[in-house]
């Protein structure tokens, strides 16, 4: 990172920069995500004008910030794009597959730049081949241009500035710069009360050597507070005007034609008189400048630069200048893209985490006077009584509030499988439609960081094993474009996330004898739902050549253990022919759960709201034994395993005439297991504590909790009892 004491990391009046660092990583993370988004759903065949105008704004926002605080790679490569992206969405040039190919790697080299530059300790990133590539494109060397006549049927419905393209293509022209030839410009900078401010300007011109070369024309001596510089550049008047607005407000700089007499003040022979600022247009100072739109443009061209300046001007609040606000919002149009930042704030995770931690300290501490105040007569106590259960109310309240805030949108996780699968079938050459559901549904931040991992095995593994190639699924009938579904649902306390194909989906013939080749076990009578287990088998793969996305068999085991540890389950259900689906099924959080207490002898457990499905008094004759060993019981006409909690933690007893009499039927991982337990306590809220970490690995056990009356419980982990039944 560079330097926080360098003349690029301060602001124009001295600020230090280095404190805006973060929030300008995070900005320029979510524009790189947006841009991403943006050029995947992107038809190159009829581009949209919006779209090509949030992308060139999301480039230039990381354009403008990165030119602050002086990261002049990333600056030098977004500039490129820009350009790109400008002649783009001027209809100079045609969009092709092409370009958005090398945006989108660029945009994979910025986040390896900015990782830099964060301190990651990764080497510097060559762009070498990517910006001349970006050139060759915006020259017209690769893409050929957009010819400025356009016939009105291949326009876009609503866009009357095409009409102006076609009518007036010599204006459009003259109003173009041409990238390829230089121009000679005279830079004004001031009234500036520290004149050394507008040395910054010369420090930027070395660091981005694409921009051009500036020189003194005043010998370093201003004149009424006014620096003059020359410059010789091919940058447009709207990219100077902009970057130098990091470092001096914008009603500071006047960019003008050369003319002779260079003049230092107003009035001196040979000065041109000073053009008025539009501060409506957002661009270029005087009128006809490069670049600038016209007044009466309407169309999707005209209304570009005023979101790409309020775009802008977002970083620059890290400066000392005070931009103006935007014409798009005082004229009551529709407002940029991120004009919503302001409605958001940036919380630590840390800090979200101590604050869970806190309330669940006052949900112990609740549970702990409720307990405490049973035995006081409500009657004598009726004020403190009704304190307690507003506390008991309010508590609740609170911690739903703030578990909402480590809650977010599976759209996070969503978002980064476009792009993959779009890579992934370009290197299959398969045709893959990707589709998402249930994006908004909110799943805790712990869980989202650890379930990333397995969904992308899942995804890739439904497009390299599932998708056929076009030719064979149009033999087989199908359309030659195969569907990859990702989608997320609540159902109960637990969030369902299913990838589902409609490939070839699951040979049950073609697992079994690849299970019995490596030696595992696989009788003909196993039922397909044991079958399609078998891919979760160590060193399992059905794959018969091992390429760089598969084959080696260290995926579907290491994707069932990671779930697991979560608390999740794996369902897979397939048709041959048809396509497969993999439902995973975790809990909405890792931190405060709804439990049932049952207690056994001296002991309490918790189970997981979630899994229990019923709880019953036993009957004599209700157990059976079978096989001698094992016990099953009947409950409406179907036969589950037994486990007997005193038994299974070896829980002393000392009431000797007592036996367990309450069954409890808990769910987990398709299958169901009847619990034998003492009592029903009752139901509450548990904050989950983490036992490995404080302790270490117990079987049959998920964590703990702490008791209103201070004592520890242990949350039983319902889908290892259910395993342990099976076997």
């Amino acid at each position: 990172m560079p330097d926080p004491s360098t003349d690029n990391a301060h602001g124009g009046a001295g600020i230090d920069l280095s404190q805006f660092y973060q929030v300008f990583f995070e900005e320029a993370g979510e524009n790189l995500d947006q841009m991403e988004q943006l050029l995947l759903n992107l038809d190159v065949e009829a581009a949209d004008d919006e779209a090509l105008n949030a992308i060139f704004r999301c480039a230039h926002s990381i354009k403008g910030g990165a030119a602050t605080f002086g990261f002049a790679d990333v600056a030098e490569l977004t500039h490129q794009m820009e350009t790109l992206l400008d002649k783009l969405r001027r209809h100079e040039l045609e969009p092709t597959s092409a370009m958005v190919d090398v945006l989108l790697q660029s945009g994979d080299a910025l986040k390896a730049q900015l990782g830099r530059h964060q301190g990651s300790g990764e080497a510097a990133v060559d762009t070498s081949e990517l910006l001349a590539t970006i050139r060759a494109q915006v020259s017209g060397q690769v893409a050929a241009a957009r010819p400025t006549a356009r016939s009105a049927a291949a326009a876009p419905a609503g866009a009357p500035a095409v009409e102006k393209v076609a009518a007036a293509p010599a204006a459009a022209a003259a109003v173009t710069p041409d990238p390829d030839a230089a121009r000679v410009l005279e830079l004004r900078v001031g009234p500036l009360a520290d004149v050394s401010r507008a040395d910054n300007l010369i420090d930027l011109f070395k660091e981005i050597t694409d921009l051009g070369q500036i020189e003194p024309l005043d010998n370093g001596i201003a004149a009424d507070g006014i620096r003059r510089f020359k410059i010789t550049t091919r940058s447009s008047d709207n990219d100077l005007i902009d970057l130098f607005g990091f470092h001096v407000s914008r009603e500071e700089i006047l960019l003008q034609p050369i003319t002779p007499g260079y003049g230092f003040h107003d009035g001196a022979p040979g000065a041109p008189p000073p053009e008025p600022v539009d501060s409506d247009l957002g661009y270029g100072f005087f009128d006809n400048a490069p670049g600038a739109p016209s007044a009466a443009g309407a169309g999707p061209a005209a209304a570009a630069p005023t979101a790409d300046a309020a775009a802008a001007a977002a970083p620059r609040a890290a400066s000392a200048a005070s931009p103006s606000k935007p014409a798009a919002a005082a004229r009551g149009d529709k407002p940029a893209a991120g004009s919503v930042e302001n409605t958001t704030l940036r919380v630590s995770v840390e800090k979200v985490d101590q604050l869970i931690n806190l309330v669940g300290e006052l949900v112990i501490t609740q549970a702990m006077l409720a307990q405490n105040s049973k035995g006081v007569d409500p009657a004598l106590y009726q004020q403190m009584a009704a304190g307690l259960a507003d506390l008991e109310r309010n508590t609740r309240d609170l911690q739903e509030s703030v578990m909402s805030i480590r809650m977010i949108p599976m759209s996070v996780v969503f978002n980064r499988f476009p792009r993959m699968l779009r890579d992934l079938a370009a290197k299959l050459g398969k045709k893959v439609d990707f589709v998402t559901q249930g994006e908004a549904t909110e799943l805790d931040k712990g869980l989202v960081e650890k379930i990333t991992d397995p969904l992308t095995h899942l995804v890739r593994n439904s497009c390299d094993h599932g998708i056929e190639l076009p030719a064979e699924r149009l033999a087989r009938g199908k359309a030659e474009q195969g569907t990859i579904t990702l989608s997320a649902s609540h159902q109960g306390g637990s969030i369902v996330i299913e990838v589902r194909d409609d490939g070839k989906g699951l040979s049950r013939d073609r697992l079994i004898r690849k299970a019995r080749e490596k030696g595992i076990d696989a009788p003909d009578s196993m039922t397909d739902a044991e079958v399609w287990g078998l891919i979760f088998a160590p060193g399992f793969s059905t794959a018969d050549i091992v390429t760089d996305v598969s084959g080696r068999g260290v995926g579907m085991d290491v994707v069932k253990k990671n779930i697991t540890a979560l608390g999740g389950t794996v369902e897979i259900d397939s048709a041959e022919g048809y396509g497969m689906s993999v439902k995973v099924r975790l809990p909405l959080t890792l931190a405060i759960m709804d439990g049932m207490s049952v207690g056994v002898g001296e002991e309490v457990y918790i189970l997981p709201l979630s899994s229990v499905v019923e709880s019953f008094q036993v009957q004599d004759g209700m157990i059976k034994t079978i096989g001698g060993s094992g016990r099953v019981v009947e409950v409406r006409d179907e036969y589950m395993p037994v486990l007997e909690l005193e038994q299974v933690f070896s829980v002393p007893r000392f009431d000797f005439e007592n036996v367990s009499s309450i069954m409890v039927v808990a769910e987990a991982e398709g299958g169901r297991v009847a619990l034998l337990v003492d009592e029903l306590l009752g139901q509450q809220q548990v904050v989950v504590k983490n036992l490995e970490a404080n302790y270490r690995k117990v079987d049959d056990v998920s964590g703990a909790t702490i008791l209103g009356d201070g004592r520890v419980a242990l949350i039983l982990d319902v889908g290892s009892l259910v395993r342990r039944s099976r076997h």
